[in-house]
């Protein structure tokens, strides 16, 4: 009796394991899909945030500087930088590996979407942006840069 005690705990603790409660597990920095950058996911009081933090291309081609959010569609916008510029935001835990209620900007359109990501495995994010409900969007594979 006491072993299969001892057997149903430990099988209690490796399910909460594979429930996925640790809330900060989406923190670091993420390979894009595109391969094309690199997002720092931080946190800020209990909201998830995401920077671009590297650019394999990070200057225009033409003249040489850093490249801006050229296609935002507010004029005060278009000469950030898109280092350093913050493109998710307001990302809520839900649970089981699931951050949720956020928004992504992708600087290559100048378009925002609602978006939800979801750990998983430890080196795998997914990434869905989609308008109105989840199941109109699309889903970016990002992995862990070590």
């Amino acid at each position: 009796m006491k072993k299969m005690r001892i057997c149903l705990f430990l099988l209690f603790l490796s399910m909460q394991a594979l429930a996925g409660t640790n809330p900060d597990a989406c923190l670091g920095t993420w390979l894009t899909g595109s391969k094309k950058g690199h997002v720092q996911i931080y946190k800020q009081g209990d909201k998830y945030f995401g920077k671009i933090v590297w650019l394999k291309d990070p200057n225009d081609p033409a003249t040489g500087k850093p490249l801006t959010d050229s296609k935002n569609p507010d004029v005060h916008k278009k000469n950030r930088h898109l280092l350093g510029l913050v493109n998710l935001h307001g990302f809520k835990y839900e649970g089981n590996n699931t951050w949720e209620d956020g928004k992504i900007y992708d600087p290559e359109t100048g378009k925002e979407y609602s978006c939800k990501i979801k750990l998983t495995s430890a080196n795998q994010l997914d990434v869905r942006g989609f308008i109105g409900v989840s199941l109109i969007g699309r889903t970016d594979s990002w992995v862990r840069v070590k």
